[in-house]
């Protein structure tokens, strides 16, 4: 088990720094998929991916994370080719547009690495650098950030009646032990994100459980990322489809920051970033906080 350390006040590298203490941080969801469970389609051709990521921009996003495979519930992998023609261009291109890190959510270590070619600044990877031995060389060699995803099995099967015998131990101490091997790979501790996996591997109650005990995680004093935009719990609670959970999405990104989040995950940068603005305020019980 990795020892209790101070928490991450900041995230610095190459020439980004990102300040944790002062606010929440909002990493834009960019999927450049026919097929993702919340806006797959929407942004598949690359000009709509640009403009789309340049809006989230504009809304106040401070990262941009781009994926080429839906990782929804039961979902197939895709060839290599095919990720790679998804979310080169769209890196290549946003990259030339805006001076914010963009992030490219993916597990595969051939497009984290072209991904970084074209202006890729960290890597989002759901295995937590199990799927793909070559990842964690990758991202110590290049100095960046990596999120760090906890998921119980994989895509295709993570969802088939998920248990735990202790939720929350077996959650840390996955998640300890892959910053453990991360470290050992070369990997800075002061650059590892940790996310619990909202959604990966869990049931409904899972999900609300996690968000509510979110503060267990800061025992392992790394930025805790979360991502619950627009997930089933939400439309499982509200009896709502996926473009009506709007409203639910802001509640759990509201809860989360309450309890401990530094970043979220969300489609709707400008909804989040209201959110988190005023529960930024609240936390800190300065009106002035986020001025």
């Amino acid at each position: 088990m990795i020892p209790q350390v101070k928490k991450t006040k900041s995230l610095k590298w190459l020439d980004h720094s990102l300040e944790l203490d002062s606010k929440t941080l909002i990493m834009g969801i960019l999927n450049v998929t026919p097929d993702s469970f919340s806006d797959g389609g929407l942004h598949f051709r690359e000009n709509d991916a640009v403009k789309r990521g340049l809006e989230m921009v504009n809304n106040g996003a401070d990262i941009i994370d781009v994926g080429g495979e839906s990782t929804r519930p039961f979902s197939d992998p895709i060839p290599l080719t095919e990720e790679l023609r998804r979310v080169i261009p769209v890196i290549a291109a946003l990259s030339q547009e805006t001076d914010i890190p963009i992030s490219i959510d993916t597990y595969k270590s051939e497009v984290a690495g072209q991904a970084l070619e074209a202006g890729a600044k960290m890597v989002n990877d759901i295995s937590a650098l199990r799927f793909d031995p070559k990842m964690g060389p990758l991202v110590a060699e290049a100095g960046l950030p990596i999120v760090l995803m906890h998921m119980k099995g994989t895509p295709k099967n993570m969802q088939a009646n998920p248990t735990y015998e202790n939720l929350f131990g077996e959650i840390i101490g996955f998640l300890s032990n892959a910053m453990e091997q991360a470290v050992k790979i070369g990997i800075k501790r002061d650059l590892i994100i940790i996310d619990p996996g909202i959604g990966f591997g869990k049931s409904f109650d899972d999900n609300l459980k996690i968000i509510k005990g979110l503060n267990r995680f800061s025992s392992l004093g790394q930025p805790i990322l979360v991502s619950t935009s627009n997930k089933s719990f939400i439309g499982h609670i509200l009896d709502l489809p996926v473009e009506s959970r709007e409203t639910g999405t802001m509640a759990t990104v509201a809860a989360a920051v309450m309890n401990g989040a530094n970043i979220v995950r969300v489609h709707n940068v400008k909804a989040a970033k209201e959110t988190v603005t005023i529960i930024d305020a609240i936390k800190s019980g300065s009106s002035k906080a986020n001025a």
